[in-house]
């Protein structure tokens, strides 16, 4: 029985069918998709010359309904299928075109079609036939009763033109239907969906990179949930010029698509989101209010604004994988081959720093590669020596206050730059070698000052201005008061350290005492709380004096007297007599004589090494100039020991620097 088209024939060539091979198999497998198929088929042969007469596409979906045949075939723009829409950046199948796309390849097409016919309660077969030379006629004959006992549909193409057998069999058109087809069948693995040529199952999972599967409930206002299952797949190649998100409903029709918000990127993330849910059954896709509807939701719905906001996170973090464990590699590579890096050297030290580096340029990139992207080689340059020069100083935090100021963090970007900023020790080993190096420097200054030019130096012209600037030999986080200062300005400054004023604010009465214009070589305060021995409930705070004498000058009990004077004197003072203050004072030159010896041992039951005079909360300490350099090199361990880091990494760096730890007993640092 011939039909007639709702158009004719020149209007058919003219209505945007598409001209190649490879798209029109494509629509004709998307219409057995679309009839429920769970497995479509394409079979051809080809001769010896490679000659193929016939081709069949092959699916067992429901058939094609003979009460639906005049809306299917005979409706041309206005087919059943308008309600399974485009599936990519192009419409299938949409308005009855799809039937039409044999015409590319072939002069002409049947449909054997099989389907359950509700009135007769039996299986129906009949044919439907379509010449190109006549394409507005469409004719329904063959009808009888089906002796198969499955639906389904076998098109026929015949007469075929512009094709071989290797068009079907070329890589070229195998990619085709992988990226055609690839999602929908990732999508339907637990149905065990197929696509086959010549029943041979394609094999698609080698263009994809990455896929997940997430699973989201959202309420709306009336509290009724809706499930959403969400399918990521990373592309191993660009499969479009555009990458979206598809929302489906539960039979997997795509209602529309949209962008996502990583369509810029330019770095490789070739990526799709299928979203599938009962909630789009009655979705309007678009912004309107729609009033009349009585169901149905839209773009302003807030469940559906909730999950966009969640498939940008989604994606978000994907990116981040992808850029930490491709892009970010490749980036690296890109600035090693072009010179950006600061050159390192092959020590571990310098290796460890361009570790870090790296390792910040790669999380930075990962929250916006664009920062990075559409650089000129001398921008490029200038954005690496930067991060650079922050990471090797103190402000190495300030990256993360910066990058905000260019891009909107989000709460785990912040923090993950923050922790990355914070955990490495690179800053506190770069200001580790540096504090090592100067104080290593300033002690062999002293030693050729105390021993090698002992003849010239003086405690007041050399030592004296040698440590006011170096206290720390004597303790970590004291405070100079004063540096050959009489007591008098020492009283007022030490006041104004400890109560946070200024010595213009002081007042503090003139001290009478004739002692008050003695002159202690150097005197440090340290605000720190240590525990008072006879008094467990009370701290002490620690105080220490230094005198110090030139290196021909023999400490003995003359030197121990002055000490004593100033003991007296501190003792005296009202504004200095606290007994939770601690006061150590010590004498330093380059020998000890017998009486220091002696006090040494009568003093030795205290526990306190070079302990000589001891009463109340006052102590007094004689040592030579190596016994402070000794204990420099054992306190200096705690800067190396605190720092979770090799410690190979640092010998090798002092080395470098003339500085040797040697890993003998007690890993003593020597030079």
């Amino acid at each position: 029985m011939d039909n007639k088209v709702s158009i004719n024939n020149h209007s058919v060539e003219s209505a945007g069918i598409t001209k190649s091979y490879k798209e029109a198999i494509c629509e004709l497998i998307w219409n057995g998709f679309d009839a429920n198929a769970s497995r479509v088929d394409i079979v051809f042969k080809s001769n010896s010359i490679d000659y193929v007469n016939e081709l069949q596409i092959v699916d067992n979906g429901t058939g094609i309904h003979l009460a639906t045949l005049h809306q299917t075939f005979g409706a041309f723009l206005d087919s059943v299928k308008r309600e399974s829409v485009n599936r990519s950046s192009y419409v299938r199948g949409k308005k009855g075109k799809g039937r039409f796309s044999f015409i590319a390849f072939a002069q002409k097409a049947i449909w054997s079609t099989t389907f359950f016919d509700e009135q007769s309660d039996k299986m129906l077969d009949y044919d439907i036939m379509i010449d190109a030379s006549n394409k507005d006629i469409y004719k329904d004959n063959n009808k009888r009763i089906s002796k198969k006992n499955s639906t389904g549909t076998v098109v026929t193409l015949s007469n075929l033109f512009g094709v071989s057998g290797y068009s079907f069999d070329c890589s070229e058109f195998l990619n085709h239907l992988k990226s055609e087809f690839g999602w929908y069948l990732l999508l339907n693995r637990s149905k065990n969906f197929k696509l086959c040529i010549n029943g041979c199952p394609i094999e698609y999972h080698d263009i994809i990179a990455d896929n997940e599967v997430f699973h989201r409930i959202i309420a709306d206002i009336q509290n009724v949930e809706f499930t959403f299952r969400i399918t990521y797949i990373r592309w191993h190649d660009k499969i479009g010029d555009k990458f979206y998100c598809y929302f489906l409903n539960q039979a997997q029709k795509e209602l529309f698509k949209q962008l996502t918000s990583f369509n810029n990127n330019a770095i490789g993330f070739y990526h799709s989101v299928y979203v599938e849910s009962s909630f789009f059954d009655d979705f309007v896709p678009t912004d309107g209010d729609h009033t009349g509807r009585l169901f149905g939701a839209n773009l302003n719905s807030s469940v559906f604004k909730v999950l966009v906001k969640e498939l940008q996170h989604i994606i978000a973090d994907k990116q981040k994988v992808f850029v930490r464990s491709k892009g970010a590699d490749k980036l690296i590579d890109h600035f090693d081959r072009k010179g950006i890096l600061p050159k390192f050297r092959s020590n571990k030290y310098d290796q460890e720093k361009r570790k870090d580096l790296m390792a910040v340029i790669k999380e930075i990139y990962c929250i916006q590669p664009k920062i990075f992207k559409g650089l000129n080689e001398t921008q490029e340059r200038t954005s690496v020596a930067f991060i650079n020069l922050l990471l090797e100083s103190d402000e190495r935090e300030h990256i993360l206050s910066i990058l905000d100021d260019i891009v909107h963090l989000r709460r785990e970007e912040r923090e993950g730059l923050a922790i990355l900023l914070k955990k490495t020790s690179l800053s506190r080993i770069t200001r580790t070698i540096s504090l090592i190096e100067n104080r290593f420097a300033t002690i062999g200054l002293l030693k050729k000052m105390v021993f090698d030019l002992k003849r010239f130096t003086t405690e007041r012209d050399h030592i004296q201005h040698a440590i006011a600037e170096n206290y720390w030999l004597f303790g970590e986080q004291f405070h100079l008061v004063t540096a050959n200062e009489n007591f008098e300005k020492l009283l007022s400054k030490y006041l104004c350290i400890l109560d946070g004023g200024t010595i213009e604010k002081m007042d503090l009465t003139a001290i009478k005492d004739k002692e008050k214009n003695r002159r202690p070589d150097v005197f440090l305060c340290r605000q720190r709380s240590v525990p008072d021995a006879l008094y467990q409930d009370e701290e002490m705070e620690e105080n220490v004096m230094v005198e110090l004498k030139r290196p021909s000058v023999i400490i003995g009990k003359q030197q121990l007297r002055q000490i004593e004077d100033y003991m007296d004197f501190v003792s005296r003072q009202d504004a200095f007599n606290s007994q939770t203050r601690q006061w150590k004072f010590f004498v330093v030159s380059n020998r000890v004589d017998s009486y220091i010896l002696k006090q040494y041992e009568e003093f030795k039951n205290r526990g306190k090494r070079f302990l000589v005079k001891s009463w109340g909360n006052l102590e007094i300490f004689a040592m030579t100039w190596d016994d402070v350099f000794r204990i420099f090199y054992t306190r200096h361990k705690y800067l190396l020991d605190k720092l979770d880091f090799d410690k190979e990494v640092l010998q090798e760096e002092l080395q470098l620097k003339g500085i040797v730890w040697a890993a003998s007993e007690g890993k003593r640092l020597v030079v």
